[in-house]
């Protein structure tokens, strides 16, 4: 088990409501010391977040940690407006990423245009940053799934997302595979929630994901 490589593609996330200054400051120090991909936090510390590892990297002479955020979370309910100005603000703020929830309840409703058009707005306004989509697996059906997987490939978004971590469900092995087995060539798989070995991580990777959003693996190194 190569657990450098899998460091390597962990989005080191802290997303709890109670998350203070402090604990995020944690989660930074830990991913720079263990060179995760990003650290995903809440957007009202990406700005603070974004001067600190700066500062950290000018000293260490070290390239920083990409700094992800997410939109519309966890609900996905806002209005395309409201997800914009998000993805907008936290770009400004120094966002190097954004994961964004889709809008579940239109989606079920069969607005797939609007669904659409939403993550297009929204990787408009994220310019050259990556955008990842958070689709919920857990509340979709297979066919939804599906649906997605050709709505994230017409999108231009970056990365399709299992789950937020805050819903009923997180990651599975059958939704990552059945993604890797329908989305288009250019979008990549991010496996987020409840993932807690690194043995899942790794088969996971297996199966097509090339991103793992977790707050244990760091933790399961670490001890």
């Amino acid at each position: 088990m190569d657990i450098d490589k899998i460091l390597s593609i962990c989005d080191h996330t802290l997303l709890k409501q109670e998350a203070a200054w402090e604990d995020i400051r944690q989660i930074l120090d830990d991913a720079m010391e263990y060179h995760t991909a990003s650290v995903c936090i809440p957007p009202c510390y990406v700005r603070p977040a974004k001067e600190y590892m700066t500062k950290a990297a000018s000293e260490s002479a070290e390239n920083p940690v990409k700094i992800c955020t997410v939109i519309g979370f966890p609900n996905g309910n806002m209005t395309t407006a409201t997800k914009v100005f998000e993805t907008g603000d936290a770009i400004a703020d120094g966002a190097d990423e954004i994961d964004m929830v889709i809008n579940i309840g239109r989606l079920k409703g069969g607005d797939d245009d609007y669904v659409l058009d939403e993550i297009r707005q929204v990787k408009a306004a994220c310019g050259d940053h990556i955008l990842k989509v958070i689709i919920e697996t857990c509340l979709l059906t297979r066919e939804e799934k599906i649906l997605m997987c050709g709505i994230v490939t017409e999108s231009g978004a970056d990365y399709i997302k299992t789950s937020t971590g805050f819903s009923t469900g997180g990651a599975t092995f059958d939704d990552v595979k059945l993604m890797a087995e329908h989305i288009g060539p250019h979008v990549k798989i991010k496996a987020a929630g409840g993932i807690s070995t690194l043995e899942d991580a790794e088969e996971f990777m297996r199966l097509g994901a090339s991103r793992l959003g977790t707050s244990r693996i760091v933790k399961l190194v670490k001890g």
